[in-house]
């Protein structure tokens, strides 16, 4: 992790960027989550977003390591449209199963290798994986990830990561590499 007093080649040091990156991703999430531009609406969204960027960016270092970058950008709205198409996959597959006069599932925890480095992406990653119905992380381990899957299609570590993973890892790698 780079010293404080270390800078960007713009010359912003590494924690005032890792602020503004988060910053402006909470403050993006608030105006979204209320969907109003109203005065005390953004200016409440503002004052927050920042306490909270503040507070996480000085504590952690996952975000001094995060460029925001339009590609990074691109990636990141790219990995949340995914994310969104497979959370409506997976909870149709829920109620076919809830609904289905017999039951017939295989759970079980497989192995997946991670690919993702950075902090961020690993967390974006095991909680798109958790938040997806079917599927939950319960442990990490190097650069594996034990997930207890509802119905295990196969036991393979890759052919896994490439059903549960993969639609997320390309565009996590992308964004937060």
């Amino acid at each position: 992790m780079p010293a404080e007093s270390e800078t960007t080649e713009r010359g912003l040091p590494e924690t005032l960027k890792g602020l503004i990156g988060l910053w402006v991703l909470l403050f993006a999430l608030w105006l979204i989550v209320n969907a109003s531009l109203a005065l005390p609406v953004v200016m409440t969204g503002a004052v927050i977003s920042l306490a909270i960027a503040a507070i996480f960016s000085r504590r952690y270092g996952l975000w001094q390591q995060t460029a925001l970058t339009p590609g990074a950008a691109y990636h990141f709205l790219a990995f949340a449209s995914v994310f969104f198409i497979e959370l409506v996959k997976a909870n149709v597959n829920m109620l076919r199963y809830v609904y289905s006069p017999r039951i017939d599932i295989h759970p079980g925890i497989v192995r997946i290798p991670m690919r993702l480095k950075s902090p961020i992406g690993r967390l974006a990653l095991t909680n798109a994986i958790a938040l997806t119905p079917g599927s939950l992380v319960m442990d990490i381990r190097d650069d594996s990830l034990f997930v207890h899957w509802l119905d295990v299609k196969t036991t393979d570590p890759e052919q896994a990561a490439a059903m549960i993973a993969g639609p997320f890892e390309k565009h996590l790698g992308a964004a937060f590499g």
